[in-house]
């Protein structure tokens, strides 16, 4: 991979930094949470009607909670899916914003067996996809996350891993 990744209004993904569940340290500034979650050949998708793009469920991180429980908590909000075995996979880079100021997002993984049917749309979150990853992107797919998932992919292939 190539960084960095840059969207279409400049934002940049300017690394990945993997963590194993023995060496889980947080870079600063970490505001948000995101969540890979995959069921079989499938990625869970948000649409996100503000920025009218399809994106990885996440969002802040609230003032006393823990990255992964924001994760957890984002992902039922967003999705319906009730998934308490998220594991850290990485912290993402990013350069955000015309002043281009550095941020951190916690990258959480899981996986389900049998989706939830539970999603509801509400103001934030318009649909849930869960894309074959085998077959090109939605249209509107964010290419921050969809780069994201793939380097989380990469990573818990990697020999020796046992994530």
């Amino acid at each position: 991979m190539q960084f960095p990744v840059t969207d279409p209004s400049g934002d940049m993904l300017t690394g990945f930094i993997p963590c194993s569940d023995r060496a889980p340290g947080a870079p600063a500034p970490l505001p948000a949470s995101l969540v890979v979650l995959r069921s079989g050949p499938f990625l869970l998708l948000v649409f996100d009607n503000a920025r009218g793009q399809w994106e990885l469920p996440g969002g802040m991180i609230d003032p006393g909670e823990t990255p992964h429980q924001a994760a957890v908590r984002e992902l039922r909000e967003e999705t319906g899916q009730e998934v308490d075995a998220l594991r850290l996979a990485g912290h993402a880079r990013f350069r955000l914003g015309p002043e281009r100021r550095l941020e951190y997002a916690a990258v959480f993984t899981g996986r389900v067996a049998r989706p939830e049917d539970s999603f509801t749309p509400c103001a934030e979150i318009g649909a849930c996809l869960w894309w074959d990853e085998t077959t090109p992107p939605p249209e509107a797919a964010h290419p921050l996350d969809l780069e994201i998932a793939r380097l989380v992919r990469t990573v818990r292939r990697r020999p020796g891993n046992s994530r």
